[in-house]
């Protein structure tokens, strides 16, 4: 890992709804080229920690740090934009554009465009738009879907579809991305070479990953550290051999011993 300050930083951080608490005083960090899993039972709380953290939802106390600053309870916008992108369980593509064109909206925060450029029509518009897909081809054969390029997203099978939207999510190079039960729809091939990528992603361009996932086997393979949580409270944090290791976790929230 490149730096051993924290890229993401927890600390303490409950979230309650009408007094119910979701996530119970949860602290965590995630560091730079380090994948870190988030597993658990449905119900544990791992999707509310990522709607803290992108901001979907407001903590109730503790606080969440991005970069060595405060983002807890700021708007999603505003902390995407500091470099926290996220995938969700329901994708989110338009399913009426290519995979190409999905991709390119991804991109449009990433490539400067000039207003009137664009509306004239002028060379620097057009190299504008050159760049653009030359980087969106790019990223598609990141994933090795680049043949997809020109389909439309609605005809592709659910996996692959979530292939497009992790593209589209790491088209603004962001520090930390935040994938959302990545493998959802994805035949075992595919699984494997998802795992390939996330693990690259990390070694080679340096991002943080923080995932929730029940593919345990995915898990137990790409992750540097995995964090169990169960009714709202991290009751583990460590490698995955050692959570492997331990029955009580593997009894109680991957369902054997």
């Amino acid at each position: 890992m490149s730096d051993p300050s924290p890229l993401l930083a927890l600390d303490e951080v409950t979230v309650q709804f009408s007094g119910l608490t979701a996530v119970d005083h949860v602290s965590f960090q995630v560091r730079a080229g380090e994948v870190c899993a988030l597993i658990g039972p449905n119900g544990a709380g791992k999707t509310t920690v990522f709607n803290a953290v992108s901001g979907n939802v407001r903590i109730h106390s503790g606080a969440i740090q991005f970069d060595g600053k405060p983002i807890h309870n700021l708007p999603p916008h505003i902390i995407s934009g500091r470099g926290v992108r996220r995938t969700f369980q329901n994708g989110g593509l338009f399913a009426e554009r290519t995979a190409l064109e999905n991709v390119l909206v991804g991109l449009h925060a990433a490539v400067p465009n000039n207003l009137f450029a664009l509306v004239l029509g002028t060379r620097k518009s057009a190299a504008l738009e050159l760049e653009a897909t030359r980087r969106a081809h790019e990223l598609l054969d990141v994933l090795e879907i680049g043949h997809l390029a020109g389909t439309l997203v609605g005809a592709l099978p659910g996996g692959q579809q979530r292939m497009v939207e992790i593209v589209r999510a790491l088209a603004t190079e962001p520090p930390l991305l935040l994938l959302d039960e990545p493998s959802v729809g994805l035949t075992p091939p595919t699984r494997t070479q998802l795992g390939v990528v996330i693990r690259r992603l990390a070694a080679e361009r340096g991002i943080g990953i923080l995932l929730i996932e029940h593919a345990i086997e995915l898990v137990m393979n790409v992750s540097d550290r995995v964090i169990v949580m169960n009714e709202g409270r991290k009751v583990a944090d460590s490698t995955p051999d050692v959570v492997r290791a331990d029955r009580a976790v593997l009894e109680a929230y991957l369902g054997h011993a």
